[in-house]
């Protein structure tokens, strides 16, 4: 059985509408894979920065992969979430990233983006706050139902491994 091992970093975020950003990210591979040591899924602190351009996080990622085979090479999801005054929590972005597939060190950056409600939905949100969210998460990495999907581009996700 061959072995896979990711380590690395969930950097921070940026090109965001606003700071006060964490992340929840999850692993997801294909059934010849089995995931040996490392957590599945994970979420990182609320950063507040000072400028707002920028959240850094700097939270440790460490998987260890057996595989039979490289098909359904593992991914990582991405939910990146803007805490307001309140301490309520808005999706601000989805996002994937395949694990890179050559040894050595990556500079990775995840395009995110979010769903795009009804005009009302919209209306209702600019008001009380709060945005779509999807039923699934595996509409994330999926791409099949994602193509009926209307969505927002939204900030990038940055990552070392």
């Amino acid at each position: 059985m061959a072995e896979v091992h990711v380590i690395g970093e969930l950097v921070g975020a940026s090109e965001f509408p606003s700071g006060d950003l964490f992340c929840k990210w999850s692993v997801s591979h294909g059934s010849g894979w089995r995931l040996l040591e490392g957590a599945r899924e994970g979420q990182t602190q609320t950063d507040h920065p000072q400028d707002g351009s920028f959240s850094k996080w700097s939270h440790p990622i460490d998987l260890h992969f057996g595989t039979k085979g490289l098909q359904g090479w593992p991914k990582l999801s991405f939910q990146v979430f803007h805490e307001d005054f309140f301490g309520r929590h808005e999706l601000y972005g989805y996002g994937f990233v395949t694990v890179p597939t050559t040894p050595g060190i990556h500079d990775v950056s995840c395009v995110t983006w979010r769903p795009v409600g009804s005009h009302r939905q919209q209306i209702s949100s600019f008001f009380l706050g709060g945005s779509p969210e999807l039923t699934s998460d595996s509409l994330i990495y999926s791409s099949h139902d994602r193509q009926h999907l209307r969505t927002q581009a939204m900030g990038r996700v940055h990552l070392n491994s």
